[in-house]
C-alpha cells in the first residue's frame, strides 16, 4: 500500500465536495494493428447505483465517487479485445457493492475493496478461458483510479500506467510495470531510454487471466490537491511519448491539434509511433464548481 500523504481529517476531505472533476478519454487502434485491444472506462457511482460517463466531461465531486480505468487485452483471434472489455465492465458490478464505506472511511479498507475487484475479474477471465476455446489464454492489464474527496485510490496490474502530475510541476509514475524490465528500471539498473528499447519490455510477469494462477495487484493511494492531474494510459501511448513529453503536452493550454488533453496525447503518440493500440484518460481534480 502507498499513501503519499498523511490521512486527512473528515472536515478537510469534505472540502472536495464543493469542487469539480474534469476528464477526457480517447482510444485508437494505431497505424499498424487491425483491431483495438484497448478499452477504457469512466463512471460515477453512489449509494443509488452506477452511471457511465461520456468521453469528455466535468462534474461535482459532491455526493458521488468517480472511477476511471484503462486495460490492454491479450490473446489470440479476438480474445484480447474481449479481455479488455471484461476487465473494465466487470468493475461496474464489483465496485458499487462497497460504497457503503463512504469516502471518509475508505482509508482503512480501500486495499481490500480493490483487491476484491481484481480477483473477481481474474476469476471471470480464468473461467471463460477454461470454458471456451476462443478465449483460451486471454488476459489483460488493468490500471484503475478511484477518486473521492482528497484522495485517489488505485489498483494496478500489468504494464499500463497511472501518472501523477501535481499542479506545482513534475510527473511521477505511480504504478509499477509488472515486468522484469520494469523492475530493472525501478532498481536503477537501466534508464528510461534502455527500458523503452529493451527487447523484453513487453513480457509481463503479472496480468489478469493469461493462465496466471494467482493475481496480486498493486494497490495504493495518492492525496490530491486542487489543480492536480492524473493520466491513465496503455503502453501504446508510452511507445510514442517519453515521460517528459507527457508532462509537456498535458501542461500546454491547447495546441493546433486539439484542446482536449486525452485527444492531444493520442494524436502526439500517433505522430511519433502508432505501432500499437493507444489509450489515454486524463483527469484533473479540484477545480471550483
Amino acid at each position: 500500500m502507498t499513501l503519499s500523504k498523511e490521512a486527512r481529517p473528515v472536515s478537510e476531505a469534505n472540502e472536495g465536495a464543493g469542487q469539480m472533476v474534469h476528464w477526457s478519454g480517447m482510444t485508437h487502434r494505431g497505424r499498424v494493428r487491425a483491431n483495438n485491444e484497448d478499452a477504457f472506462l469512466a463512471l460515477t457511482f453512489d449509494a443509488t447505483g452506477v452511471r457511465y460517463l461520456g468521453k469528455i466531461g466535468e462534474a461535482s465531486l459532491g455526493g458521488a465517487d468517480f472511477v476511471f480505468a484503462v486495460s490492454d487485452g491479450m490473446g489470440g483471434a479476438q480474445s484480447g479485445e474481449y479481455a479488455s472489455r471484461i476487465a473494465v465492465e466487470k468493475i461496474t458490478k464489483l465496485l458499487p457493492r462497497s460504497f457503503h464505506l463512504s469516502a471518509q472511511h475508505l482509508a482503512s479498507g480501500f486495499q481490500d475493496i480493490l483487491a476484491e475487484v481484481f480477483h473477481g475479474i481474474h476469476e471471470e477471465m480464468t473461467r471463460l478461458s477454461r470454458c471456451y476455446e476462443e478465449c483460451r489464454g486471454m488476459g489483460a492489464t488493468l490500471s484503475m483510479a478511484w477518486f473521492s474527496p482528497g484522495w485517489m485510490y488505485f489498483g494496478h496490474i500489468g504494464d499500463s500506467r497511472i501518472y501523477y502530475l501535481p499542479k506545482a510541476g513534475g510527473i511521477r509514475q505511480v504504478t509499477n510495470d509488472d515486468s522484469h524490465v520494469g523492475w530493472l528500471r525501478r532498481q536503477g539498473k537501466i534508464n528510461e531510454r534502455e527500458q523503452r528499447t529493451h527487447p523484453r519490455k513487453n513480457v509481463l510477469q503479472k496480468a489478469l487471466g493469461a493462465d496466471h494462477q494467482f493475481v496480486e495487484p498493486q494497490v495504493g493511494a495518492v492525496g490530491w490537491e486542487k489543480g492536480d492531474r492524473f493520466l491513465l494510459c496503455t503502453d501504446g501511448l508510452i511507445d510514442g511519448l517519453w515521460d517528459h513529453s507527457l508532462d509537456e503536452v498535458l501542461r500546454q493550454p491547447g495546441s493546433k491539434m486539439s484542446a482536449v488533453p486525452a485527444q492531444r496525447l493520442v494524436e502526439e503518440a500517433l505522430d511519433a509511433s502508432g505501432r500499437d493500440n493507444i489509450t489515454a484518460v486524463v483527469v484533473e481534480v479540484g477545480g471550483d464548481v
